[in-house]
């Protein structure tokens, strides 16, 4: 007898995983938070669920793929581990090869390369604060095209795991609008995000290297306290810049972003200048990925209340080890100066050892 033909259902996958952190062990100032980046650095505390996700995809047709991903470890006011919606989406493919498609619903905004990258696969503990002050989760409600010959998106996919630290596949070319006020949340004004960006992975000699950049432009609400006026029409727009060497065996990132948002300044929010970025220098030995980050930023953070200022700079050096398969440990020594996240928003500065442990499954 044939093999019978599988129903779509039988084609989806469930995975995921899961990080587990700890922060405190060397800590010297509790007053250096980074509550974009791990609420449970600082003063209070303690063991923390940084992710709980569980992914569910598959193809439901020859054309149409699914991408849902919730996250149980999410914080909603002083909640911990409350379930929200992270991905929520479908890939359209407008031919067989399905070189060019469309992906519609809440996801991925495709800015850069870190942001895009899955926190499962990043060595760093945090998302740089330049670079992902962009867009709140780092996704958003709307509708993006994206193009890849056949022989790039299976380059793509190769390399979307622990070892290589890819990105995933959002193109070489990636057209979208969306609502741009954040993940989750309503579209506050008449003026969607739009977004460009084109990128292309080569080899030189034995190595293999990653150019790209992007830019978007739109308009975003900020939530304001009593008494803060806002002026009309503030842009939000910047342009990023990508190279990425990935690590046979050694790695280099460096991304940077220029722009202009809304920003807290003598307490009327107006539209000011911001830049910041990083440099990231990783190693691949066997197991191991031993590695280096330099970061800095200078502007607002939109996505929180009267968009105040922030001045960052971080330095972080730590080792991935890879145990298992299902099962990696991170180590890292962190010096960091950041702005206070509540009213005066004076700078605090300090040291850390951070520690986290991911189960895959």
């Amino acid at each position: 007898m044939g093999r019978s033909v599988k129903q779509w259902f039988e084609k989806i996958q469930l995975r995921g995983y899961t990080q587990l952190r700890y922060n405190q062990l060397g800590a010297t100032n509790g007053d250096l938070k980074n509550i974009q980046g791990d609420r449970s650095i600082g003063s209070d505390g303690g063991f923390f669920i940084r992710r709980a996700r569980l992914i569910l995809q598959g193809d439901v047709h020859e054309r149409v793929f699914i991408y849902l991903q919730p996250d149980f470890a999410s914080t909603v006011s002083d909640q911990l581990h409350a379930p929200t919606l992270r991905d929520w989406y479908a890939d359209i493919a407008l031919d067989e090869e399905k070189a060019f498609r469309f992906r519609v619903g809440q996801s991925k905004v495709p800015y850069g390369f870190e942001n895009m990258q899955s926190s499962s696969n990043r060595a760093p503990f945090d998302r740089a604060d330049a670079t992902n002050s962009t867009f709140k989760d780092e996704r958003e409600l709307g509708v993006f095209f994206y193009y890849a010959p056949p022989t790039i998106r299976k380059l793509y996919s190769e390399l979307a795991n622990a070892e290589m630290k890819g990105s995933g596949d959002y193109g070489v070319v990636a057209l979208g609008v969306f609502n741009g006020q954040g993940a989750n949340k309503l579209e506050k004004n008449a003026t969607p995000h739009v977004i460009a960006r084109a990128t292309y992975p080569f080899t030189l000699g034995s190595q293999l290297l990653e150019i790209g950049a992007a830019g978007y432009y739109g308009k975003y609400e900020v939530g304001t306290s009593d008494g803060v006026v806002v002026d009309d029409g503030i842009r939000d727009v910047r342009a990023i810049g990508s190279f990425v060497l990935y690590p046979r065996p050694i790695g280099l990132q460096l991304e940077y972003n220029i722009g202009r948002g809304p920003e807290l300044s003598e307490g009327r929010i107006r539209e000011r200048p911001l830049h910041g970025g990083y440099a990231l220098l990783s190693a691949r030995l066997g197991d191991f990925t031993p590695y280096a980050r330099l970061s800095l930023y200078r502007g607002a953070r939109k996505f929180e209340t009267d968009a105040p200022r922030y001045k960052v700079n971080e330095a972080e050096l730590g080792l991935e080890w890879r145990a298992l398969k299902a099962l990696e440990l991170t180590a890292a020594y962190t010096f960091a100066e950041r702005t206070f996240p509540s009213p005066p928003y004076q700078q605090e500065s300090g040291r850390l050892v951070r520690l986290q442990l991911q189960f895959n499954y």
